[in-house]
């Protein structure tokens, strides 16, 4: 070690001239001895400048000048490995490895090139090599590629065990706790991805964040509530932080909150500037508060960013049919399909749209397309059903047996119990009723909020009453 390497202006002269010097050396041919610490710094310069040729060169000269440094060997096959010459980059680490057999920086190397190889059983095995020899603030990066890995190899399961030790080694390692929280949602558990986000918080409450991928998580196991709240916490803390309010925007929304909703999304705009998405977002918020002149013009303003934006184009489809213009929104609506054909809810809107015109058997296409893209949108379902009570009775009641048959739906069976009511077969509609609500109460009480009229049945109420 040199004084003058405790002194970053110092060690910035020495190094300049140090490769001025190496450099005319070249040119002359003639390479003489340097201090393996002064070489060292000059092949790390040329590889941080992506100098892989200059820098091979100069490692070159350091195997053949000290033969017994393996770390010479190493920058060697870095230099390959950035030229793309990842074979012999591994032959010349293979041969480090007889001089240094405890090398993390080695090993490491290894398991990079494996990636490069994309070998990521290899890579994962050195990567773990290299794990067991690294110091402790050179470890949670080395956790964070050998978790990527074993994501690679789909092995969620193992990448969450290495995941969970990076959090022990750091609490504060927030890449760790978002490749958790990737994995647990490959995995299909939100449950556990909540409960870490949340040991994670206690520890660290003002991790802007930890608060919003919360938030996230608990959008997707449909707690809109809860995700509303740390949607808050995050912004309380950073209250520039736009996807959060975009998110809590969504939430809101869904929970009929129209008017929180717009104020979230108007300060997305303030912060990010103009986006068709949101203001897409806020067309359905007015929308739903029947400001539908407002509505038109934000769904209007999306379109002018993003002209093929199918959401805004369905949005303008809706506000006609609001209106009472269904066969002015049809021309709308079907540019939406034309851009995205495979979204089962805007042949939903179609279809009502459709049956609003009076164009019965185009609604009824369009019913089914809904329903054979997607079997379980039950509020398609339901209106499929509504309008075959009105427009075609006989073959209700086939229609939803057959449905139950196929695919099983608990939600399908609920038009049973009210068919069979509407037919004066009360004791038929009590059987299904009680079937249902021993099997699932809770969602056998949807019976009366898609027919409000079972609710003064008090027969069917009393039935229902945990």
């Amino acid at each position: 070690m040199f004084d003058w390497e405790d002194d970053s202006d110092n060690f910035e002269n020495h190094l300049n001239d140090d490769l001025a010097r190496f450099e005319a050396q070249l040119e002359s041919n003639s390479v003489g001895f340097f201090d393996s610490d002064r070489l060292e710094a000059i092949i790390d310069h040329y590889l941080m400048n992506g100098n892989y040729s200059k820098g091979e060169l100069a490692a070159e000269i350091g195997a053949q000048q000290y033969p017994f440094n393996s770390l010479f060997q190493i920058r060697r096959a870095q230099a390959l490995s950035g030229l793309g010459k990842l074979k012999e980059a591994l032959e010349l680490l293979d041969a480090a490895e007889k001089i240094d057999s405890e090398s993390m920086e080695l090993f490491l190397t290894k398991a990079t090139i494996f990636s490069q190889l994309r070998d990521s059983k290899r890579a994962a095995a050195f990567f773990r090599r290299a794990l067991e020899l690294a110091d402790t603030e050179e470890k949670d990066e080395i956790y964070l590629d050998l978790a990527t890995e074993l994501e690679q190899l789909k092995d969620f399961k193992a990448a969450v065990e290495v995941l969970e030790e990076a959090m022990k080694a750091n609490p504060k390692n927030e890449g760790a706790l978002y490749e958790l929280a990737f994995c647990f949602d490959q995995l299909g558990n939100n449950a556990r991805a909540i409960q870490t986000y949340r040991r994670f918080l206690d520890d660290n409450p003002y991790s802007f964040t930890a608060w919003y991928n919360l938030g996230n998580t608990y959008s997707k196991e449909e707690k809109f509530q809860d995700a509303i709240t740390a949607y808050e916490y995050c912004v309380a803390i950073n209250d520039r932080f736009s996807p959060a309010y975009f998110n809590m925007g969504n939430a809101q929304l869904t929970l009929e909150q129209y008017r929180e909703s717009i104020e979230s999304f108007e300060l997305c705009i303030e912060i990010d500037g103009d986006d068709p998405l949101t203001y897409c977002y806020l067309g359905e918020a007015n929308e739903q508060l029947n400001n539908l002149g407002v509505a038109w013009d934000f769904y209007q303003k999306a379109l002018s960013l993003a002209p093929n934006l199918g959401e805004a184009w369905l949005g303008l489809g809706i506000v006609k049919d609001l209106e009472g213009k269904p066969k002015e929104s049809l021309h709308y609506i079907e540019r939406a399909l034309e851009l995205e054909p495979n979204m089962d809810g805007y042949y939903h809107v179609y279809a009502g749209a459709l049956e609003n015109a009076g164009l019965l058997e185009e609604a009824e296409e369009a019913y089914l397309a809904c329903l054979t893209l997607e079997p379980g949108n039950e509020d398609c379902f339901f209106d499929y059903v509504d309008y075959m009570l009105e427009h075609r009775v006989g073959d209700a009641r086939t229609f939803v047996e057959n449905y139950i048959l196929k695919h099983q739906f608990f939600f399908s069976v609920l038009p049973i119990i009210y068919m069979n009511w509407a037919a004066g077969n009360m004791e038929g509609a009590k059987i299904v009723l009680l079937e249902s609500f021993n099997k699932d109460p809770e969602k056998t009480k949807d019976v009366f909020i898609r027919y409000p009229e079972l609710e003064d049945v008090q027969e069917f109420v009393n039935l229902t009453r945990s």
